[in-house]
């Protein structure tokens, strides 16, 4: 084993310093302190970088309500050399910027904000001195916040939700239903409800339960963030009823009679409903002053409401033979 140790390190030496290896040897040298000159002198020079800065907001005191949150980040542009900016970006994590509560929060608006002066002031702090800040990035940091004034508002859907061909969407249920709402008064007597962000789901068949996020409203704090949403689709059949006549306008003294006395209802509906669908839950209705205005053997039949959950109502005639007597 150590007689083969020895050839090896023989055979590497050998090759090592070997006339034309010599050569390569000092090629790579020649080259790496180059390399090593070229990188000094551009580390000298001076450069703009974009670098992150955390912020905080402190002294927050307990019964107020950020109903929306400050930037946690702000991007400062600062102007130094090479080396310094090198230890900014690889270097340990730079230090949070605290912004005090109490001196920017108004008590009056629930609002509050730093100006662009403020933040590149405590920015600049956070750097050597010959580092210099030029910009930053949002140029103001603002909240809101209020006392705990709340309400409980409905969640609604909002987005593109079409059910596969032959189905129909047939209820949509949320998890939970009704979420807190903080906000300043004046903006909670304006909410009647809240929204998903728009959602996009097509082409289903079975039951959807998704998570989704609610739309953010400035100013307005949520709670909770996200909602489930369960979507059930139901089969569209196509059913018909026969439903009995009904005049309207009557004066006194008068009856109108329709032959037929009922006609048909075509309509379509989810297969789990059409056993809670009945004949006296659609109204079809002939117009006696109608009639009146424009006299002709038959009359005009209407379709004045349908019950929930039924699609593409319609007559199968529109007109039929009547006849007015006296009482």
């Amino acid at each position: 084993m150590e007689n083969r140790l020895t050839k090896i390190y023989r055979v590497v030496r050998n090759f090592l310093f070997s006339s034309v290896n010599k050569e390569f040897l000092i090629f790579l040298f020649f080259l790496f302190l180059s390399g090593t000159f070229w990188l000094v002198m551009t580390l000298n020079e001076t450069f703009e970088q974009e670098i992150s800065v955390p912020v905080r907001l402190v002294n927050v005191p307990k019964n107020v309500v950020l109903t929306t949150e400050m930037e946690d980040t702000v991007r400062v542009t600062v102007r130094d050399k090479g080396f310094a900016l090198a230890t900014y970006i690889y270097g340990d994590r730079i230090a949070p910027v605290s912004i005090n509560y109490t001196t920017y929060a108004n008590r009056q608006t629930g609002y509050g904000v730093v100006p662009t002066a403020d933040l590149l002031k405590m920015a600049s702090q956070r750097f050597t001195g010959a580092s210099k800040v030029i910009q930053v990035k949002p140029d103001k940091l603002d909240f809101y916040f209020n006392y705990g004034v709340s309400k409980q508002l409905p969640v609604r859907m909002s987005g593109n939700v079409v059910p596969g061909r032959s189905y129909y969407l047939a209820r949509t249920r949320f998890w939970p239903d009704v979420v807190t709402v903080y906000a300043s008064k004046r903006t909670l007597d304006s909410l009647r409800y809240v929204k998903t962000v728009p959602i996009n789901i097509v082409n289903f068949g079975d039951t959807v339960i998704r998570t989704v996020a609610l739309e953010k409203i400035k100013g307005v704090k949520i709670v909770p963030k996200d909602v489930r949403i369960g979507l059930y689709p139901d089969i569209l059949t196509e059913e018909s009823m026969d439903v009995t006549v009904k005049a309207i306008n009557m004066p006194e003294g008068k009856v109108l009679r329709t032959f037929p006395s009922r006609v048909k209802v075509n309509f379509s509906v989810g297969a789990s409903m059409f056993r809670n669908v009945s004949a006296d839950q659609f109204t079809v209705v002939v117009d006696y002053n109608e009639i009146m205005e424009h006299p002709s053997d038959k009359c005009n039949l209407y379709l004045k409401s349908s019950p929930h959950g039924v699609r593409n109502a319609h007559l199968q005639i529109n007109q039929v033979d009547y006849l007015i007597e006296q009482q």
